[in-house]
């Protein structure tokens, strides 16, 4: 028996679909797999939220805030930042000179001392009775000559009447020299027992403050014994040794030479705490090459007791000051690759970017050497969200700001100004008589600052864009009007 299988065209359109993937299986599944997905992908882009760009926009176009801060005239510091550690002028390690049982300790751990307290005593018994045999060797030496002097006084006597030979004279005159230089050793023997005798009191040889003591009362201690009793260190006056890079030394030594006294602050870790203040006292003699620096110490009036020994400081030294310097702070200074720059702020609340050539930094500020001149305002804070020609707002003012000096120098133009030619001067002149009698009071404003590579917008079309201001110029309020008068040319 024999079926007929239905002819396509009476077949639906969803049967002519079944009878297609029946036909070409493995195709079908791709066809099918494809279409899932582009109905997932639509389905995702239906459902997802589209970016609100107009929030954006707007934010985009309101003026940023930022901070400002006036460009003034003054002077500056050279200075010398170095990395220090406090050092004591002295430090005793208080050890034993005479041997015996310590019986005493007459301090207190931390303890400010002065030089000659004694510190603690040591069992003199023994040294008391060597001192006391040395004193009667002595007396007995003594006893001695006196008696030998009385015999050469008479013997003397006697050989002027030619009652004693010379030689009896002679030997009691070497009896007598013998004696007086036993005596001498008597008196150097009891001296060194007075002094063995002293040592047992321990004594402090600086003035400063006792740490803990390493001994404690009843051990025996000896002459020379590597461990100290206590050790003592003075504070007052206190030093900080610091090392400066060798290509420093030759300023330093300059002023030092002069007889001037360089003063020198001392800063905490963080360097936002000054500590206290002192002067320079004395550069060493030689330059470490191992690391090209040299060590210079300088003394602080440690009164109040504010620098610690071995305490890590921050060393700042006036090496002199510079006056009559264009300073700015510190944060206005940006860096990109055209090199540094600032933000000038103008009247009408717009940023120019004005490339600046940077001098001596003391702290927070910093000497500028072209490019600014004093009364100018800069961004010293949210500049990393501006560019030239951006409006700004600034929310505390601390003054009227005035118009941005003129751009000279490294900091100016590259290209300076370029006049325009008579032709281009006379279609201004005519097309565009009212606008330059409203922007320009003369024709030869009508030429705009233009860096290197700049072309007049006249030439080369392109309406006010084309006027050539370099690209990435200054744009002030000035230039802003010559582009407009220079635009209606292409009208």
């Amino acid at each position: 028996m024999t079926i007929d299988r239905p002819h396509n065209d009476d077949l639906s359109t969803w049967g002519k679909v079944k009878r297609w993937s029946s036909d070409y299986p493995r195709f079908s599944r791709v066809v099918w797999f494809g279409l899932v997905i582009i109905l997932l992908a639509g389905l995702v882009w239906f459902v997802y939220p589209q970016p609100d760009t107009s929030l954006r926009d707007r934010i985009r176009a309101q003026p940023q805030p930022v901070g400002v801060a006036k460009v003034v005239r003054g002077d500056l510091n050279v200075t010398v930042n170095a990395l220090g550690t406090v050092t004591p002028l002295a430090t005793a390690q208080v050890r034993p000179q005479a041997s015996g049982m310590l019986i005493k300790i007459n301090f207190t751990e931390g303890q400010m001392v002065k030089a000659g307290d004694v510190l603690a005593e040591i069992d003199p018994r023994t040294y008391q009775a060597t001192l006391a045999q040395t004193e009667a060797q002595l007396a007995r030496d003594q006893a001695t000559l006196a008696n030998q002097k009385v015999d050469l006084a008479r013997y003397e006597q006697l050989v002027q009447q030619n009652a004693i030979s010379q030689q009896t004279l002679a030997t009691s005159q070497a009896q007598v020299r013998s004696t007086s230089a036993t005596v001498q050793a008597d008196q150097a023997n009891v001296q060194q027992a007075r002094i063995n005798l002293g040592y047992t009191h321990v004594i402090s040889p600086v003035s400063g403050r006792v740490g803990l003591h390493l001994v404690d009362v009843g051990n025996i201690v000896s002459s020379g014994q590597s461990n100290p009793l206590v050790v003592v260190t003075q504070l007052d006056p206190m030093s900080v040794l610091f090392t400066v890079p060798e290509d420093n030394v030759s300023d330093i030594l300059e002023q030092v030479h002069d007889g001037r006294t360089l003063s020198v602050d001392a800063y905490d870790r963080s360097q936002t705490t000054k500590i206290t203040s002192g002067t320079l006292a004395t550069v060493d003699n030689q330059i470490d090459t191992s690391t090209g620096s040299v060590k210079l110490r300088a003394i602080f009036d440690n009164k109040d007791g504010k620098l610690y020994p071995n305490q890590f400081v921050n060393v700042r030294l006036l090496v002199s000051t510079l006056h009559d310097q264009v300073i700015v702070p510190l944060p206005s200074i940006q860096r990109g690759t055209d090199g540094t720059f600032v933000f000038v702020v103008s009247p009408d609340m717009t940023v120019s970017q004005r490339t600046v050539k940077t001098g001596t930094q003391d702290g927070e500020r910093i000497a500028i050497t072209e490019g600014l001149q004093p009364g100018d305002t800069v961004v010293i804070d949210g500049a990393d969200r501006l560019r030239d020609g951006a409006e700004v707002s600034v929310p505390k003012p601390a003054g009227t700001i005035q118009a941005p000096s003129a751009n000279t120098g490294a900091g100016g133009a590259a290209g300076g100004r370029r006049g325009l030619s008579p032709a281009v001067l006379q279609r201004v002149t005519a097309a565009c008589g009212d606008d330059t009698k409203k922007y320009c009071a003369t024709p030869e404003q009508l030429a705009p600052p233009q860096r290197a590579g700049g072309a007049i917008g006249g030439q080369r079309g392109g309406g006010a864009r084309g006027a050539g201001f370099g690209g990435g110029a200054a744009m002030t309020p000035e230039m802003r009007q010559q582009m407009r008068v220079i635009g209606c040319l292409q009208r």
